[in-house]
């Protein structure tokens, strides 16, 4: 009968059988997220984990049974990198901003973050910690437990989603991003997309270095107080 699954935060560090395992899971998980930083996620594999570390690659199986393994404790180590040590406002909106503002921040520090296969349950010790500092966040807001994992769960998608955009940006040609601002402009003018000209008439020059997180802010601020407000107003 084949066994069970069992999470790598359930079992030991080490396994107990064969030779003395002479690295720890955290060394493992170093030498892949530096390998992830430098190479991008696909860089990221057992034997190349095993050859940064000089081993061979069956050796590591003595500390992991696969590579969703490693990227469960890649991602743990990136979350802890969140800073959970502010103090919460009491205002469960901008504590969520800020809170999402910190953890976009990690995510432009490692890009392949935003790579990692989404899994709900895809939660270690520092993920819990994470998700428990959201949770507090949001205990002045009267809404049903579900309604806000959802909440962290959407609010987790759209810094993912940003920072990705925001490091594709970032590697963009200056050049092409000026042209094609200019079709856009060109094409809104001529008259056949009355709605999108005006959208763009009612823009505002903005610093062009503040404009991804201030956008990034603005609209996770909205999106948050339409679900914390459309919740709470179901709850009553």
């Amino acid at each position: 009968m084949p066994q069970e699954p069992v999470s790598v935060w359930a079992r030991p560090g080490r396994g107990t059988r064969g030779p003395t395992a002479v690295h720890s899971r955290a060394e493992l998980t170093a030498v892949a997220v530096e390998l992830a930083d430098r190479d991008g996620l696909s860089a990221v594999s057992m034997r190349q984990v095993a050859k940064a570390l000089g081993t061979g690659q069956a050796s590591l199986y003595r500390y992991l049974s696969s590579r969703d393994d490693l990227l469960d404790l890649m991602t743990d180590a990136a979350t802890g990198e969140v800073g959970l040590d502010v103090p919460l406002r009491g205002d469960p909106v901008e504590d969520l901003v800020a809170l999402a503002t910190r953890a976009k921040t990690v995510h432009l520090r490692h890009p392949w973050l935003s790579d990692v296969p989404p899994e709900p349950l895809r939660l270690g010790p520092q993920g819990l910690d994470y998700l428990e500092y959201a949770l507090r966040a949001m205990a002045p807001a009267p809404l049903a437990g579900r309604t806000k994992l959802e909440v962290v769960a959407l609010m987790s998608a759209l810094v993912a989603q940003f920072a990705r955009t925001e490091l594709q940006g970032n590697r963009g040609h200056a050049s092409r991003q000026a042209a094609q601002a200019a079709y856009l402009s060109e094409a809104a003018a001529q008259g056949d997309h009355p709605y999108v000209a005006s959208a763009m008439a009612d823009q505002t020059e903005a610093d062009p270095a503040q404009a991804p997180q201030a956008l990034f802010e603005r609209a996770l601020r909205q999106v948050l107080t339409g679900l914390l407000s459309s919740g709470t107003a179901r709850g009553k």
